[in-house]
């Protein structure tokens, strides 16, 4: 695919997203055939901030590829003691085949990306989460394609409504429906919109692909003719202290039984999760039928793998 790293969906072209998509559902489907795809290859796991499922999902993925997981918390290495990211992404080069890494700031994968050798995977920063993304959109292809079949275009004219911050998730799903021609409307409180460079960005590559992005402030209006609706919590990891303001500011803004009632009938609900019920989303809604958070949370193994093996495949 030419790619030396991952940490954008906007680093993809529309066709290599959808090649993605297909190699992840191909993997899915026959992973017996990927068994040694990263045999002998080692990846380095960067955390800064702690995870359920980006840590299970990269490690299992390496491990059915063939390949070994290295988990290095930032505690357990020198980065964090000082060492410049720089000389750790220098370091790490020598040693192993690929970094993942989950961080706070985007600029330290920017940086890791700037000074490794090996390709750099962005596991989440706060700026963007594009591997949780890429899988969400496996998903939908998995839930609207027709029976038996795996058709990344029934994407196109589709329209995911994402309720809540506009923090890296609504970064992340507007880049990735403009690659993929999905539309896309971010449904936030006032001064909680996603950041207008990312938007613009976005914008720009829709007008690739014909994807509609837009941002509202009404959760009533808003998810009218929503397809999909989507939420995260309203206080990420580091904003515990706003939670309480938080909470208050996002009255009204609930995906609830309510809400998924004013969308197209069969609207599916998706969430990255960890999900807090009775927050963002009401029990109702996140452990109802038209719930798909397990198959999301299933395929973040299958788009890893699939970004692995196209990253450090031929290395």
């Amino acid at each position: 695919m030419a790619l030396k790293h991952f940490l954008s969906v906007s680093d993809l072209s529309p066709a290599q997203a959808a090649d993605m998509l297909v190699l992840a559902d191909r993997i899915k489907r026959e992973p017996a055939k990927y068994r040694k795809a990263l045999e002998g290859q080692t990846l380095a796991m960067i955390f800064q901030k702690k995870s359920t499922r980006t840590r299970v999902s990269f490690e299992v993925g390496m491990y059915q590829l063939g390949g070994h997981a290295l988990f290095l918390s930032a505690t357990d290495i020198q980065i964090g003691r000082g060492e410049t990211i720089a000389d750790t992404a220098r370091t790490i080069s020598r040693y192993c085949n690929g970094i993942m890494a989950r961080v706070f700031g985007h600029e330290i994968l920017t940086e890791l990306a700037e000074f490794a050798s090996i390709p750099v995977v962005n596991a989440l920063s706060d700026l963007e989460h594009p591997c949780q993304t890429l899988c969400d959109a496996q998903t939908l292809v998995e839930k609207w394609s027709p029976a038996g079949t795996f058709d990344v275009n029934v994407l196109k004219g589709r329209k995911l409504v994402y309720v809540g911050d506009g923090n890296n998730m609504a970064h992340s799903l507007l880049d990735t429906g403009a690659v993929l021609g999905m539309d896309v409307t971010i449904v936030a409180p006032k001064d909680y919109e996603p950041s207008p460079v990312i938007l613009a960005r976005s914008r720009q590559i829709a007008l690739q692909t014909g994807a509609k992005l837009a941002v509202s402030n009404d959760p009533i209006e808003g998810v009218r003719g929503a397809d999909c609706i989507y939420t995260d919590v309203w206080a990420s990891m580091g904003q515990e202290a706003e939670q309480a303001k938080r909470v208050k500011d996002f009255a009204g803004f609930q995906v609830d039984e309510a809400m998924m009632q004013r969308a197209n009938p069969g609207c599916l609900f998706m969430h990255c999760l960890p999900a807090h019920r009775g927050e963002e989303v009401s029990a109702e809604v996140c452990d109802g039928p038209r719930s798909i958070i397990f198959d999301e949370a299933e395929n973040r193994l299958h788009i890893q793998k699939a970004i692995l093996v196209s990253l450090m495949g031929t290395r």
